[in-house]
């Protein structure tokens, strides 16, 4: 594996990014993977992309290794799921920085409560811990986070 590239997703990986979506989710053990759970996630990425997501994927060579979705009016990272098998190799760290270029000042996310492993990972990148809330989309319960760039004036 080579250090995949961060760029805008085409049109035609979207049922890729799909799958991608669901193997990461699958991942964290909160889902199991199956055609109906696929099936959503692709749709749900086309939706997305109407209601204002800027998509990126991180492609190493070819394959979907990750993807990254912002909405940048809202300074809101809505997804980052890095594929299992590129898991452990800081590539949601390359995708967080790449985050931060597009959204320098401030940042907000949310994450769903059962998923300690990636609110823990957010907590130690910076990211203050601001509320509780259910998805209406998913009905999970999610922890919102926001990252603000410390003021460096002296």
């Amino acid at each position: 594996m080579s250090d995949p590239i961060i760029r805008p997703a085409r049109t035609d990986e979207y049922d890729e990014i799909g799958r991608v979506w669901m193997e990461s989710w699958v991942s964290t053990g909160l889902a199991e993977a199956s055609d109906f759970l696929l099936a959503n996630l692709r749709a749900r990425v086309r939706r997305e992309i109407e209601d204002g997501w800027t998509l990126f994927v991180a492609d190493d060579v070819g394959t979907i290794a990750a993807m990254l979705a912002l909405h940048l009016p809202k300074l809101y990272l809505d997804m980052l799921f890095v594929g299992p098998a590129y898991q452990g190799q800081s590539l949601g760290r390359k995708l967080l920085a790449f985050t931060r270029t597009h959204m320098p000042d401030e940042i907000h996310l949310r994450c769903v409560r059962e998923n300690e492993k990636a609110w823990r990972w957010y907590e130690r990148e910076g990211f203050v811990f601001e509320k509780e809330e259910i998805s209406p989309v998913t009905g999970f319960t999610m922890k919102c986070y926001r990252w603000k760039r410390a003021d460096t004036r002296v």
